[in-house]
């Protein structure tokens, strides 16, 4: 019998955030492992095995021993409609409430099992088919979800590049400050910065450099911890004015 998100929300509460979790290690870094979840979800290994028993007798997860979880169909389908739910609650929260970009992903998460997929349908077109959540990360299946995933990370942006942001990922999502420090910094897709310096330490960014588009006078420094979370585009020198 198919099961939609409320009734395995009523089943297993916490199944659409494993589920969710499951779906975007899987497509951001290839696997899951109990390790990475215990991790994501900030529970105990030992927590996870014991969600991931009750995802297998739902038939949403399957996993040989000493192997890495995996979504079965069913299991897919509904991680997307978490992840689409979210992001499109993410949009209404911040494009047409004025909800704080850096506290839209929290409140997301408590709203994503409450609406129905009708009301995500009719979200997603009076919302413009949007084929990102607001931090940039791709809708399952959208056009444009190969090029973010395969964007490269800020990290690896050399000193004296343009850039445009991409993206902020979903686990830098996870960590307590990063959305507000992004957010205070003005580092959020379509941003466009100056590389000025690179190290194993930080990336420094220059909003003011005259290759910059912008009227910001900001240089920020972004702990290695948090840039590697960042991706971006390389893009095109514009003259000074």
């Amino acid at each position: 019998m198919e099961m939609d998100l409320a009734s395995i929300h009523k089943q297993f509460p916490a199944a659409p955030d494993y589920l969710a979790s499951i779906y975007i290690l899987q497509r951001d870094y290839g696997s899951a492992s109990h390790s990475r979840l215990a991790e994501w979800n900030e529970v105990s290994t030992p927590a996870v095995s014991q969600a991931i028993g009750r995802l297998r007798r739902l038939g949403l997860v399957h996993q040989k021993k000493y192997e890495n979880v995996a979504l079965t169909e069913e299991g897919r389908e509904l991680a997307m409609k978490v992840l689409r739910r979210h992001y499109l609650i993410e949009h209404l929260l911040v494009g047409v409430l004025g909800y704080p970009w850096d506290k839209a992903d929290e409140e997301a998460k408590l709203l994503q099992t409450a609406i129905s997929d009708d009301l995500s349908e009719h979200l997603y077109h009076r919302l413009g088919s949007p084929q990102t959540c607001p931090h940039g990360n791709p809708m399952p299946k959208s056009a444009i979800e190969a090029k973010l995933l395969g964007a490269p990370k800020l990290t690896e942006a050399p000193a004296g590049q343009l850039l445009t942001i991409l993206r902020i990922t979903e686990e830098g999502e996870q960590l307590p400050t990063m959305l507000a420090f992004c957010h205070q910094n003005g580092i959020r897709p379509g941003a466009r910065f100056f590389v000025e310096q690179t190290d194993p330490e930080a990336v420094r960014l220059a909003a003011n450099h005259p290759s910059v588009d912008s009227n910001a006078e900001t240089t920020v420094t972004i702990p290695f911890s948090m840039a590697q979370h960042i991706r971006y585009e390389q893009s095109s020198r514009q003259p000074p004015s």
